[in-house]
């Protein structure tokens, strides 16, 4: 084991004696190479962190049921209507058949009654009945990276905040509404946002209120108001887009 080692280490050597002793390239590639000497100084964590949906580690199920809820925003996001799922022709002709198999086998899975649970319809807004996503799980199981990359996957920009940082309610409030409002569609990348609240379990029970009363602001007015007013409430107060919220103690 000693002389493999004593080998590598020649090897390790070697390469990096031809690397820094190769002549430099033009001022064009200076860039490029800081930045690969910075990223090669950078923390494991970030240098080797998923950056697509298929470089996920984490639970398979949790990243398709996040991935679909957050695709149910596209309605009002981005504009995009919500495809209705067609009915198999067979279950249509051989209704009488399959009706007792059906009743015999009531147990569903836990993938089927949560696709049922998200695909249910959408409100007046045409925004998800669930407005809100609790990512919940010990420290370093990716919590917060599976938000970032969802939210990427799906065409957003994630802006991250901690509410355990803003103990003020009236500053968390603020954070929150500028984060998801209308006028920051515009932003970074010309993306719209998708607000990642990072220790939400840490958050004083007046920033909950906070929060709650965002998500449900406007519901039940917006109900009985119309035309010209229920358009103003909506571009004011409503909220349209989507909030990951993320804790370690449910």
């Amino acid at each position: 084991r000693r002389h493999v080692l004593e080998a590598s280490q020649q090897l390790t050597e070697i390469i990096n004696s031809e690397t820094s002793t190769e002549s430099p390239e033009p001022s064009g590639e200076a860039e490029p190479a800081g930045e690969e000497e910075s990223a090669s100084h950078c923390l494991w964590v970030d240098k080797f962190t998923p950056r697509r949906y298929v470089e996920l580690l984490s639970d398979d199920f949790t990243n398709r049921c996040l991935l679909k809820w957050l695709k149910l925003w596209d309605t009002v996001v981005f504009g995009k209507e919500k495809v209705v799922k067609k009915t198999k022709p067979s279950a249509e002709v051989h209704p009488p058949f399959k009706q007792p198999k059906e009743q015999q086998n009531k147990w569903k899975t836990k993938v089927q009654l949560t696709e049922e649970i998200l695909e249910a319809e959408l409100d007046q807004y045409k925004r998800p009945k669930y407005k809100v996503a609790l990512l919940c799980g010990p420290p370093g199981l990716g919590k917060t990276t599976l938000a970032h990359v969802i939210a990427k996957h799906a065409g957003y920009n994630a802006v991250e905040m901690n509410a355990s940082d803003d103990r003020s309610p009236e500053v968390f409030k603020t954070r929150i509404e500028a984060a998801t409002q209308m006028k920051s569609v515009l932003g970074a990348n010309e993306k719209p946002n998708c607000l990642i609240i990072d220790e939400i379990d840490g958050a004083p029970a007046a920033s909950i209120n906070v929060l709650l009363s965002i998500i449900n602001r406007r519901d039940v007015e917006g109900e009985a108001a119309a035309g010209v007013v229920r358009r103003r409430r909506r571009e004011g107060g409503v909220l349209l887009r989507p909030i990951i919220c993320i804790c370690n103690d449910q």
